[in-house]
């Protein structure tokens, strides 16, 4: 008989429950997007509870999925130590996620999808690499790109050098570094086999200002380059080129535009001695949920114990390049050898206040 895996949900706001209200129009997203909507999707898991700070958010969270308010915490420990999921999503904001990943890894929880970024700090990280691997927690992170079928597509193009060997990776729009940088960061490690980086060097334009001592007190957007260990060099611009992700290969590139809404394969061939690139054809895939994808990814690892597509090295790895940059523009642009060792800065905001969700689709 096949299992249905317990689900809960620390954090029922935007990503944790309702932001398909808000992306029902972009061309780069499949609906389910949210984790709760993603469970309420799979026919594997059930979304047996969730916790949340703000009484009208858990309010209607449970209306939306069914949740009881007997199965409706405002302390996320409690519905832990009470309900006994099999599977945890985080879905708070990143100065608390290391611990509750802690805490679900301290209690049994077998299963773990959080989201973006892992954490706030390089030291979280390495603890919680630790903490994961030793209880044997299948673990993925929402960086929804990894499980998105067109960049699988492209993936594949580049593992088999179907236009030569991958030189280079670019991103056009980095962004904010916690936020937006470490999803696009995490498309390039996956693009690129996820090889490790080794080092980076990086300028933050409001760095000055918002990083101060070892605090990061906001969101720095960032821009900068990085190496990996197999010799393919990132490049992560803030231009005005919104959401596009290029991979140049000795005789082509590949182009994901608006962050996977469409794709382009260009072929790099000489012609009466001249070099030109011209317009193939990227081959026809078929769309599909991310988050969907993502949580059968987890079904699959808990039913046979094998590896994740994502898991806690990667999501620590993304980590540790957001704050390779950081840290490489408070050294004046040096270059920085990663993964850090020692490092101290933290990403601590002064006065945050997150969002409310979206009860209604727009």
């Amino acid at each position: 008989m096949t299992e249905t895996y317990r689900a809960a949900l620390v954090g029922c706001s935007r990503m944790g429950a309702f932001i398909d209200n808000e992306v029902r129009s972009s061309k780069s997203i499949v609906l389910p997007y949210s984790h709760a909507a993603g469970y309420e999707a799979c026919g594997r898991t059930d979304l047996v509870a969730g916790a949340d700070l703000r009484p009208d958010v858990l309010v209607a969270f449970g209306e939306r999925y069914g949740v009881g308010p007997e199965h409706r915490y405002t302390d996320y420990r409690e519905m832990i130590e009470t309900e006994r999921p099999d599977i945890v999503s985080i879905a708070t904001q990143p100065e608390q996620r290391a611990e509750v990943v802690q805490f679900a890894v301290d209690h049994g929880v077998r299963a773990i999808y959080a989201e973006k970024p892992l954490c706030a700090s390089v030291d979280e990280a390495t603890a919680l690499v630790k903490a994961v691997e030793a209880k044997g927690v299948a673990f993925n992170m929402g960086t929804n790109r990894r499980w998105h079928t067109g960049f699988d597509v492209m993936r594949e193009l580049i593992a088999t050098e179907a236009l030569g060997p991958l030189r280079t990776l670019v991103i056009y729009s980095n962004g904010t570094l916690f936020n937006t940088s470490s999803h696009w960061f995490d498309t390039v490690f996956r693009l690129n086999g996820d090889d490790p980086v080794v080092w980076a060097q990086a300028y933050l334009p409001r760095g000055d200002e918002l990083v101060v001592g070892d605090e990061v007190r906001d969101e720095p957007a960032s821009q900068g380059q990085f190496a990996f260990a197999n010799g393919v060099m990132g490049h992560a611009l803030l231009s005005p080129r919104n959401n596009d992700i290029e991979a140049i290969c000795e005789r082509g590139a590949i182009t994901a535009r608006g962050g996977g809404s469409s794709f382009e394969l260009w072929r790099l061939e000489t012609e009466d001695g001249e070099r030109r690139h011209v317009r193939g054809e990227f081959p026809e895939y078929e769309r599909a949920s991310s988050t969907l994808r993502l949580i059968e990814d987890l079904v699959q690892a808990l039913d046979g114990g094998g590896p994740t597509r994502g898991g806690i090295r990667v999501a620590a790895a993304n980590t540790q390049l957001l704050f390779g940059f950081i840290e490489s523009h408070r050294r004046g642009g040096a270059r920085v050898a990663l993964p850090l060792e020692g490092n101290r800065l933290k990403f601590v905001r002064q006065g945050f206040q997150a969002r409310q969700p979206t009860y209604a689709a727009r």
